[in-house]
């Protein structure tokens, strides 16, 4: 029959195997896979880079030093008076650390409060009104539990006159709770305080008053 090979002719025409070897076929198989290799090694380095990123973002927020809650009160005299300075208060966890320093006094121990008033108008001060003791207690030492929460250490002049006082308080709170000192009034007072005498301490008159701000 026409156009069919004979047996024995030599001539054997046969139809491609699609499963056949074809080297341009494979050639693509191989980019192929290159470029998915590629896109994957792509796709790690990002998530790498990313991963990096919010580590350094998380320890930069950890070490960052959180805002500083604090007070300040800028004293002045009472009428007949020199003493002036300044008394700043720092929220630390539970307690909240004072430092004062002021000028103007007579050498020796004065009484140091906080009063119930942020009211200095008064020429010696009573506007003030008397110490801040929002728990109701007893007037004492500040290192006795049951206190006002105004009862602060005495301040000590030197032959100069000047005092400095740094001291780290508990009951005390800047800006929340019953125990908040802010708007309240910062008294110095002329003589010791014998942390006994209801509700005073005896300390006498006050020389220098200054309402308590936020700082």
């Amino acid at each position: 029959m026409p156009g069919t090979p004979r047996r024995g002719s030599g001539v054997l025409l046969a139809r491609r195997s699609p499963f056949a070897y074809h080297p341009l076929a494979d050639a693509g198989d191989r980019t192929c896979k290159r470029g998915t290799t590629g896109l994957f090694e792509e796709a790690q380095m990002k998530l790498a880079l990313g991963l990096i990123a919010i580590g350094a973002l998380v320890v930069g927020c950890a070490t960052m030093e959180a805002p500083r809650n604090e007070a300040v009160a800028d004293l002045a005299p009472t009428a007949g008076n020199s003493v002036r300075g300044t008394v700043t208060f720092t929220q630390k966890d539970e307690t909240v650390l004072v430092v004062a320093k002021l000028s103007g006094l007579t050498p020796g121990n004065h009484g140091f409060h906080v009063h119930e008033k942020g009211d200095c108008s008064a020429p010696d001060a009573m506007s003030a009104g008397g110490h801040f003791n929002p728990m109701g207690k007893p007037h004492a030492h500040p290192s006795v539990a049951d206190r006002h929460t105004g009862d602060m250490p005495m301040l000590v002049a030197d032959s100069s006159g000047n005092a400095t006082l740094t001291a780290e308080l508990t009951l005390m709170r800047i800006g929340s709770g019953p125990n908040d000192i802010l708007g309240k009034a910062v008294i110095v007072h002329k003589d010791p305080d014998d942390f006994t005498t209801q509700p005073t301490g005896n300390s006498g008159a006050r020389v220098a008053c200054g309402v308590i701000r936020k700082a």
